[in-house]
């Protein structure tokens, strides 16, 4: 097997580093590439999100696929918690409404676990969702596109 390219940043993280790669991975989410973004996983990945388990990176191909065919509308704001040598813990919330319109506010923790070469090795998401009404939406910039870096971030939208 051919070794894959180092994904800067890499471990071990300072502070300023793991920010960095909290905000590459929210930016890749709002792109909802299923296919861009698996790729910045291991190929033997290791998931838990809320009740499901994955592994390997065509799984979680195929699960971002399923996600985003009913998450319309989909925004995301990651926010570093805390982090190790090679680990980072983010909180997020992430806005989305389904076909008929109901729109929700997603909230959860993640907890990631990289390889030497910076790719996630391990993902584990707790994710809970509150319907919220379209006038309490927070979260208006383009769909498929990075929060602009004006955008408030979880804290500063008292989240």
């Amino acid at each position: 097997m051919t070794e894959q390219p180092a994904r800067a940043p890499v471990p071990p993280f300072s502070r300023e580093m793991a920010i960095k790669k909290v905000r590459m991975a929210e930016d890749a989410w709002n792109s909802r590439d299923p296919a861009r973004v698996a790729l910045a996983y291991t190929p033997d990945t290791r998931w838990r999100n809320r009740s499901e388990f994955l592994n390997g990176r065509a799984e979680v191909e195929v699960f971002l696929t399923r996600k985003w065919s009913t998450e319309n509308g989909y925004r995301l704001i990651k926010e570093i918690w805390c982090h190790g040598d090679d680990r980072i813990a983010v909180r997020f919330c992430y806005e989305w409404h389904d076909a008929d319109g109901q729109w929700f506010r997603a909230h959860g923790n993640e907890n990631w676990v990289f390889d030497a070469l910076g790719y996630m090795a391990v993902r584990h998401a707790s994710i809970n969702d509150v319907p919220i009404v379209p006038k309490d939406r927070l979260f208006h910039w383009p769909e498929g596109t990075a929060r602009p870096d004006d955008h408030p971030g979880l804290t500063e939208l008292g989240l």
